[in-house]
């Protein structure tokens, strides 16, 4: 057990909320472009296909990057990192709100994903340290379900501005929260000294090495990436289909698209129940069928308030996938 770690649940309630404070506004970027592809598109007169490579480009950076914030972390101090990585962040939301065309925000979007890469896996590393391994899983249970609560809002909030306002007004909002919640952990991180664990990139390096020799590592990694190409993949395109077939408004489409979010959180309240009927295979089973089912479902929809439960089941089924 880490030192910090010797008092307690959990010694440094202050911290854990600004973390919590970041993972819900990771999640609500995570999911924020959602409801915002069809005005982008519309805004740069592009079709949505063209506009979505602003989601493929924060996805990329968010996914990739993650491999080198862990050693950095482990270097220089987790909430020392998670810190400069929500201001960098805050730093490029606030320049993809003035971005002049869609290549400069492309790349924008790409560097606000290799910022917020650090903020989950960081502060779950955070959390391990500074938790008895007692109260572990609940207090990782509860910041998971700040993240959560981000997906859920962040389409909502994403298309409530957009309809009233425009795209660029979100990107505003979400580089004030981010630098507030940046100077939390600054502050957070200067309270208490770092723990800091020797090592070099290379020795990190020879770690990956030595895990990816393990052949089913390798399948589950490529199953995730599979996996993560066609649910993101899907739901960027979502909200085009909705405003396209439908013609519904910014705001309504923010609403539907947050059913995913609220999937995801009725799935993290059933966890308990499930594991009485089903193990890992069965967790892996249904979650496949339910995400099919949903998916298959969508195009042939008579109107659009059956989206809401499609939706509601996709984060259901994703996550019963996913986390398992």
């Amino acid at each position: 057990m880490n030192p910090e770690s010797k008092s307690g649940a959990l010694d440094r309630t202050s911290a854990f909320l600004s973390l919590a404070a970041a993972a819900f506004v990771s999640g609500a970027n995570l999911r924020l472009f959602d409801a915002l592809l069809p005005s982008v598109a519309e805004d740069f007169k592009v079709i949505p296909a063209a506009a979505a490579v602003v989601a493929t480009a924060f996805t990329l950076a968010y996914g990739l990057f993650q491999i080198v914030h862990g050693p950095l972390g482990d270097r220089l101090g987790k909430l020392r990192v998670v810190a400069f990585a929500t201001l960098t962040a805050s730093i490029m939301s606030a320049g993809s709100a003035l971005a002049p065309d869609l290549r400069t925000l492309s790349l924008l979007r790409f560097f606000t994903g290799v910022g917020a890469a650090a903020i989950i896996p960081l502060s779950i590393a955070w959390i391990g340290d500074n938790s008895s391994y007692e109260s572990r899983q609940a207090v990782l249970g509860r910041f998971v379900g700040y993240m959560i609560l981000g997906q859920v809002m962040g389409p909502a909030i994403g298309g409530l501005l957009a309809q009233f306002f425009s795209w660029r007004e979100v990107f505003y909002g979400l580089a004030l929260f981010f630098l507030a919640v940046s100077i939390l952990i600054f502050i957070e991180d200067r309270k208490k000294p770092r723990i800091v664990i020797p090592g070099t990139f290379s020795s990190a390096l020879a770690n990956y090495g030595k895990i990816l020799r393990d052949s089913w590592v390798r399948t589950v990694l490529l199953t995730t990436f599979c996996e993560g190409a066609m649910m993101f993949g899907a739901l960027a395109y979502i909200g085009v289909f909705l405003k396209t077939r439908f013609g519904l408004s910014f705001l309504l489409i923010g609403a539907l698209m947050a059913c995913y979010g609220i999937g995801a959180l009725v799935y993290s309240l059933l966890v308990p129940l499930l594991l009485r009927h089903l193990d890992q295979k069965g967790f892996v089973r249904l979650g496949g069928m339910i995400l099919l089912l949903c998916f298959a479902s969508l195009p042939w929809i008579p109107f659009w308030q059956a989206a809401a439960p499609l939706l509601i089941g996709a984060g259901f089924g994703f996550y019963m996938f996913h986390n398992t």
